[in-house]
């Protein structure tokens, strides 16, 4: 497999396992958790499946690629870094008319990058290529893309289609809308920062919840 303009290492098609048993918990434990008591049967998966899956995610020799084709011609893909002492996840968009893949961000421990609105994730997940290739359900895109997200005011919409989407993964039906509210006040706490934001010294109360992040106008994705 080859992204051209991304340099990595041996590149192979990951969508093959996010229909196995631990892998949500390892692609949603470390981004979107940061040491909260989750335990992989949250994520519909036990201990045994968590490390056997790691084992398949983080090996140097194969680093696992999750293409999500987007109509107008775009790909969003995430790809698991698998460098030795530099082990990551990098989130990454396509298109043929550009010289070489975008990187938007990357997770080695702390998101560092462009994050998205709940609204502009929407928008990716809802939106897939019908001819390409590639991961085309929604509940998947989802999550694949969830540690972009950074949401200060998710509405009571936003965690019925992540609970949704848990469950369509595998999560417990009992356990899903708890789990799915962790994640959105995780990405509630992440940082976002918009340079139209008053100081609070100068009035301001604070971010408020923004209706667009700016990456995907950047990209040429409306």
């Amino acid at each position: 497999m080859l992204i051209e303009g991304y340099d990595g290492g041996s590149l192979v098609a990951g969508e093959p396992l996010v229909d196995r048993p631990g892998f949500w918990s390892n692609h949603l434990w470390g981004p979107c958790w940061r040491g909260a008591s989750a335990e992989p049967e949250w994520f519909g998966a036990d201990g045994a499946d968590v490390d056997a899956m790691s084992d398949l995610l983080m090996d140097p020799k194969r680093w696992p690629v999750f293409l999500m084709p987007v109509e107008g011609g775009y790909e969003a893909v995430v790809v698991y870094r698998n460098l030795v002492d530099d082990y990551g996840v990098d989130y990454v968009f396509t298109h043929p008319s550009w010289s070489g893949a975008r990187q938007i961000a990357g997770w080695d421990g702390d998101l560092h990058g462009d994050t998205l609105t709940w609204r502009e994730l929407i928008r990716i997940v809802a939106s897939p290529s019908p001819t390409a290739d590639g991961i085309k359900d929604p509940a998947a895109r989802l999550l694949l893309l969830l540690p972009l997200l950074a949401e200060h005011a998710p509405s009571d919409e936003a965690v019925a289609t992540l609970t949704a989407a848990l469950i369509a993964a595998g999560a417990s039906e009992d356990t899903a809308p708890t789990t799915a509210q962790h994640l959105l006040e995780h990405a509630a706490g992440n940082a976002w920062h918009d340079p139209t934001w008053g100081s609070p010294l100068s009035g301001s109360s604070g971010p408020p919840s923004p209706a667009v992040s700016g990456v995907l106008a950047r990209l040429g994705i409306t």
